[in-house]
């Protein structure tokens, strides 16, 4: 039934028989036939079907829930049991929003010294990939931010607030003030994230309280892109204190506080809403819980 039960969470997630098989490493008639013979186990019809799959079943959606409810639990009861045995190892994988990637070695790497026999891999996604990747297994935590937009059904560990400055070269309108004003850093030519990332949406909302528009002269996915172009003396961007002071800027480049409103967002660790976790994840999130003390006593 397990088996049963992933093979319909694949195919939810990748709503493709053919991609969904090719995923789980089984041939499209493997999975087919799975599907039917969950379906007759439950004695219900789980996926519309046609030419190619049509989605899922009121009945389906249900099932998904339960789905993942039961393998998450299986998962962790396999994995608890393997760390009774053996200690913890594994593999974790994290994902993070792009203003928070810097913070990662603060967790990841005090975890290791004390796991040696754990790896990690870290993703760099939007807040909304974060949520999804966490509820289809695809992820065992996330970095985003809990304070701005809804998270659903998760169990969070607050680390800190972000804060946003102007970034930009000496000699640039601006550089040499204390703080500045939304009103005032959008008259500047910006380099700043795409809109599909959650702090482009933060940065809007700020800018259109101040009654102003952001007009972005260069946009990108990507923090290095963002940071190789205020280098050049030519662009500006809006970013948190803690990003900037990760990357080593010193002068020329300037980080002048973005007032009126002295604006600040929560970010945190976001792990799915269960009881018991992993022993990997409870693990991740005792870390974070360190990291967090430890910051505040910075802020």
């Amino acid at each position: 039934m397990i088996d049963k039960l992933e093979f319909f969470m694949a195919l939810a997630r990748e709503q493709h028989f053919g991609r969904a098989a090719e995923e789980l490493g089984i041939t499209q008639p493997t999975l087919s036939a799975a599907i039917k013979q969950l379906e007759d186990t439950l004695g219900v019809m789980l996926v519309l079907r046609g030419s190619r799959y049509q989605g899922l079943t009121p009945e389906g959606q249900r099932v998904l829930e339960w789905a993942r409810r039961i393998v998450g639990d299986t998962r962790s009861m396999r994995e608890e049991m393997r760390a009774a045995r053996h200690g913890l190892t594994g593999h974790v994988r994290l994902a993070a929003i792009p203003t928070a990637l810097a913070m990662t070695p603060r967790i990841t790497t005090p975890f290791r010294e004390k796991h040696p026999g754990v790896t990690f891999s870290v993703l760099s996604r939007t807040s909304i990939e974060v949520l999804t990747l966490l509820e289809n297994f695809e992820i065992d935590a996330g970095i985003t931010y809990l304070d701005n937009e809804p998270l659903g059904r998760v169990a969070t560990v607050p680390l800190y607030s972000e804060r946003y400055q102007l970034i930009t070269a000496a000699g640039n309108p601006l550089s040499e003030r204390n703080s500045v004003t939304w009103r005032e850093v959008a008259a500047m030519p910006l380099c700043l994230l795409t809109p599909d990332m959650q702090n482009r949406r933060i940065i809007n909302q700020h800018l259109g309280e101040a009654g102003v528009e952001a007009r972005p002269t260069l946009e990108s996915n990507s923090m290095i892109v963002l940071f190789s172009h205020i280098r050049t003396g030519k662009w500006s961007s809006i970013m948190p204190l803690n990003l900037a002071e990760t990357f080593g800027f010193v002068e020329p480049i300037r980080a002048i506080p973005i007032m009126e409103p002295d604006a600040k967002h929560l970010v945190g660790l976001v792990a799915a809403y269960r009881e018991p976790h992993t022993p990997l994840v409870s693990a991740l999130m005792h870390e974070a819980r360190l990291l967090a003390v430890e910051l505040q006593g910075f802020q």
